[in-house]
């Protein structure tokens, strides 16, 4: 035969020449010529035993054609000479094929399917006789699709009705042997990596790649290609009966759920029009229906049902969830309802227990977040489509949040909760931050059913602060009849403490949302609600019950006509007039922290929405609302002295309780981060004696913590800027600023400073003034920064004369550092540029002093290291904001200073990006190869050279050498001293994930390149 009479060089001429006559157009060959050609390929596939041959040639050959006949021969071959071959020749060969297609992802299509279809051969015959193992190919089949290649999709599909084919053989059988079982297992593994695969086209951007790429679940979007196969309803099926199958057995099931959850999500050019849609997706949610309806859920199916449910209401869009069969729709609904209590009561379950997987709590989210999808939806759902369902919800929440009788929390099986579990929760974080997305979600479904939710959370309110009341009052009179004694059970008043704390957190939610960087506004759904009701209201007793918080509202006459939002607040009032009553009777020691935190964190909350309506942000406005928060109203008045009193309690009660104090302080910057409300402010007395105390270190305020001191000052600062006339602004300024200024240099001056320095009375002097400064400049707005500014840069001229003198003692360093990225933060943006100048000198100045004081100390431990990696971040972070400057820019040529000594800086004209690289330069040295291993410190680096290349990119040729040499050296160490790992392909620093690392560096490598050559 051919094979065997030449050589494989020859072979593959020969081959070629015959593959050019037969791809020649006809007019340049014979029929002769063309015969004589189908001769060489037919006697070459007739060849004995030519893989070797067929090997060599698709190692070499260049010609596509050649290649296909290859594979072909290798086929054939194979049937024909089955018998003759060893095992391990024809797993070798199968192998090989392959792990060719694997590694040649540009292989012409009819080339790659006719390798794959060789593979196919293979893996039949050898199934007939069970010479093959068919468990081996799975790997290589899952590689197969793992690699991505976009050019696969048609074989991809093949191999997924193939699958489709053995899952339904296997669906069929009652019985499965173990074998059988692990077949059926990896069949169904496959069917799962393929509806998961990634149907981006190949020209796509990278950063629109890099969007997909980040999200967990990809979406499932064929071509127009896939319709017959994913559009045929036994499919759907299919997979359902797969998973009613095995549904007990955990790991299928989450194969089968997977498949189940991508299905849900299909969307794309597949549908032909809309009806399509709309009939895949009812007779989807009839299969769903018909799975779970009647069954207990198993724990390994909850995330995925949620994940179905999920995919679905996000998926699909509005307009086709709503044209399916209205019954099918409700059903799909009171089945959503009814899984959302489920898990929500299973998920509190998991909460008591501390188990370690949370499924139910991760299903519950999911499912909390579809209800959020569908109810923000009034386009194409009517007014109150949902309200039934949500007042089940919101029900089942509440109910899962209180304890017995009313409710269930803390209950196990038996109905006995354990104390240890409960010390556990104490340890964990906040609640009201923990499950932020959960709360949101069922404060949204209190808002549908207000006329249900609202008197219901007053009522359970109100019933609990009395009974709060009444416990607190008995254990002071058992005080005060046993002084001595200590055998008072607490569990009643935690029990009261847990309750009324998720009751304040719902509430809290309920009237009010999360507002980042958004003016707050009143939610409609509320404000809707009060005016539906405000003819029913009376305006007086709603007056009365707000300004009685010491009273029962039901002793109050005429109680039940007053405004239920506003009745709402009063109930928490009542909470804290009852704390507030406790610690002037000293039963301080039986109060809660957590329900002081909460009072206050909800107070702040409500106040930055309701307190002082800005009614023009409205169509309308409810009247009780008007009337009680308004502008120029006595309700308004009395509100804001009774939240400073709050706060000036808390302050002198709390001290000791940072969070709690944090809290406390965060309500007074918001009482005054407003001018409105700030000007009702500074009209209390109570602000100017908190002013004067503060100034005066007096205790118990100066017993407070750092971070809460600076938020203090800041809240202080702000309430200067209130409506004063100007004798009256000018003593406040005195009061407060003054004396900060006047014992700063005091001490700073003393001849002896350089001994004492390292006194501790000394230091907390310091350290108490740099934390004022850094609130200082929190307090920041455009309207202040011209006074705070000059004000500040005084400071940070004496600040860096600090750093000499503290070099040695790394927290005051660090303190140092941070006034000057809080002021470059919150003013660069406003400063013009003589202002900036400034500004830029003085953080230079300090980037120095560092830089002398540290390059070429040697880090002798872990501690010294770690605290340097501190300094180094907040360098970082200052570097950071003042490129900020480049491109975002209020100022209008030192506009915002006229008045408060403008001037400009002649022939000085030094941008930001000059200012960072130089700082670049002087840190560059500092930033060792260990000190890139911590993660944030890494990351912050290369995201501030991209920074600078981004808006900068020609600077980077223009560094000088060493600077450019440093940085380069940075950059290759980034990509190349670091392991990547092997199944995310990201760098892997310490042990933590840092994506974006890697990319930064090969980006700021093409761009330094880029500007090299020009």
């Amino acid at each position: 035969m051919m094979a065997a009479a030449l050589g494989p060089p020859e072979v593959i001429a020969q081959l070629e020449n015959a593959a050019k006559v037969l791809m020649a157009p006809p007019s340049m060959v014979n029929n002769e010529q063309r015969q004589h050609a189908e001769h060489i390929f037919l006697s070459f596939r007739k060849s004995k035993s030519p893989f070797a041959v067929c090997k060599h040639i698709l190692e070499t050959s260049k010609v596509d054609y050649v290649l296909f006949q290859a594979a072909t021969a290798i086929m054939e071959a194979v049937v024909r000479e089955w018998v003759l071959l060893e095992k391990g020749s024809i797993e070798s060969l199968r192998a090989f094929l392959l792990t060719y297609v694997l590694q040649r992802p540009n292989l012409q299509k009819y080339v790659r399917e006719q390798i794959l279809l060789a593979v196919a051969v293979i893996v039949k015959r050898g199934s007939l006789d069970k010479s093959i193992d068919c468990k081996s190919i799975f790997p290589e089949v899952s590689q197969l699709i793992s690699s991505g290649n976009p050019a696969m999709e048609e074989d991809l599909r093949q191999i997924f009705v193939l699958t489709v084919g053995v899952l339904q053989e296997f669906s069929r059988r009652d019985n499965l042997s173990a074998q059988m079982s692990s077949v059926f297992q990896r069949y169904l593994a496959l069917a799962n990596q393929v509806l998961s695969w990634n149907f981006l086209p190949p020209n796509l951007g990278r950063h629109y790649i890099a969007m997909f790429e980040s999200s967990q679940n990809v979406l499932l979007k064929p071509t127009e290609s896939w319709r017959e196969t994913l559009l045929d309803r036994r499919v759907m099926e299919l997979f359902f009966t797969v998973h009613r199958k095995i549904r007990e057995d955990s790991d299928m099931a989450q194969d089968s759920l997977q498949c189940l959850a991508q299905l849900a999500c299909l969307h794309g050019p597949i549908f032909p029009d809309e009806g399509a849609q709309v009939e895949y997706l009812a007779h989807f949610i009839e299969g769903l229906l018909s799975t779970i309806n009647g069954i207990e859920i198993e724990d390994s199916e909850a995330v995925g049902i949620s994940s179905i449910i999920s995919n679905l209401i996000t998926v699909f869009p509005r307009n086709i969830l709503t044209a399916i069969p209205s019954e099918l729709f409700s059903s799909f609904v009171n089945c959503l309802t009814h899984l959302t209590c489920s898990f929500g009561r299973s998920a509190a379950l998991e909460e008591v227990l501390d188990k370690d997987d949370m499924v139910y709590m991760e299903a519950y989210d999911k499912l909390l977040e579809s209800w959020l999808t569908l109810v923000q939806d009034d386009k194409h759902f009517h007014k109150g489509f949902f309200t039934q369902h949500a007042v089940q919800v919101f029900n089942s929440y509440i109910q899962c949040h209180l304890a017995a009788p009313d409710g269930t929390r803390n209950l196990t099986a038996n109905g006995v909760a354990s104390r240890e579990e409960e010390e556990i929760s104490e340890l964990q974080e906040d609640d009201r931050d923990q499950f932020s997305d959960q709360l949101a979600s069922v404060g949204m479904l209190g808002r549908i059913a207000a006329e249900h939710c609202m008197p219901l959370l007053t009522s359970l309110l109100e019933e609990r602060v009395t009974r709060l009341h009444g416990q607190l009052q008995r254990h002071q009179q058992h005080l005060l009849a046993s002084p001595g004694s200590s055998t008072i059970d607490n569990k009643m008043l935690d029990d009261l403490y847990e309750d009324i704390h998720w009751l304040i957190l719902v509430t809290g939610y309920l009237l009010a949302d999360d507002t980042q960087g958004e003016t707050p506004l009143i939610p409609p759904e509320i404000m809707d609600y009060s005016i539906k009701h405000s003819s029913e209201v009376d305006i007086n007793t709603t007056l009365q019950i707000l300004g009685s918080p010491g009273e029962k509202a039901s002793s109050i006459p005429g109680y039940n006509r007053t405004d239920s939002v506003i009745r709402l607040l009063s109930a928490i009032l009542r909470v804290s007039e009852v704390e507030s009553r406790a610690i002037r009777a000293d039963l301080t020691h039986l109060l809660s922290p957590q329900m002081g935190k909460d009072i206050v964190w909800f107070l702040k909350r409500w106040a930055k929405t309701y307190l002082l309506v800005d009614e023009k942000l409205y169509d309308q406005i409810s009247l009780p609302f008007s009337t009680a928060f308004g502008a120029d109203t006595e309700g308004s008045q009395w509100i804001v002295g009774y939240l400073l009193q709050k706060v000036i309690s808390n302050l002198s009660v709390w001290s000791s309780e940072q969070d709690l104090a944090n809290d406390t302080v965060q309500l007074l910057v918001t009482l005054v981060e407003r001018r409105e409300r700030a000007n009702l402010v500074i009209q209390c007395e109570n602000w100017w004696n908190l002013a004067k105390q503060f100034a005066s270190r007096s205790p118990p305020l100066n017993f407070l913590s750092s971070p809460v001191q600076r938020t203090l000052m800041k809240a202080l600062v702000l309430g200067g800027f209130a409506h004063m006339d100007t004798e009256t602004k000018q003593q406040y300024w005195t009061e407060v600023l003054q004396p900060l200024q006047q014992r700063f240099l005091r001490v700073i001056n003393q001849e002896n400073f350089q001994q004492m320095c390292q006194q501790e009375e000394v230091k907390q002097e310091i350290t108490t003034t740099l934390e004022a400064l850094c609130g200082i400049a929190e307090a920041t707005q455009i309207d202040n920064v011209a006074i705070l500014f000059n004000f500040l840069m005084d400071f940070l001229t004496n600040c860096i004369g600090l750093m000499e003198v503290y070099k040695n003692t790394p927290e005051t360093v660090n303190l140092i550092i941070e006034v000057f990225v809080e002021v470059a933060h919150k003013q660069i943006c406003y400063l013009g540029e003589s202002k900036a100048m400034n500004l830029y000198e003085a953080c230079l100045t300090l980037l120095q002093v560092y830089s002398k004081n540290n390059l070429g100390r040697q880090r002798i431990d872990v501690t010294a290291e770690e605290e340097q990696y501190q300094d180094l971040l907040l360098i970082m972070e200052l570097l950071t904001n003042l490129l900020s400057k480049e491109f975002i820019d209020f100022s209008d040529t030192d506009e915002v200073f006229r008045g408060h000594e403008p001037g400009q800086v002649a022939g000085r004209s030094v941008s930001a990006a000059d200012v960072v690289l130089y700082g670049v330069n002087l840190i560059l040295p500092l930033m060792s190869q260990d000190l890139l291993k911590f993660p944030t410190l890494c990351n912050q680096y290369y995201k501030l050279i991209t920074f600078i290349c981004e808006i900068f990119p020609e600077k980077i040729p223009q560094l000088p050498e060493d600077l450019f040499k440093s940085l380069m050296y940075s950059l290759e160490l980034g990509m190349t001293s670091y392991p990547l790992n092997e199944h995310h392909c990201h760098l892997s620093l310490e042990g933590e994930s840092l994506p974006e690392v890697f990319k930064i560096g090969v980006f700021i490598f093409s761009f330094a390149v880029q500007f090299l050559f020009l």
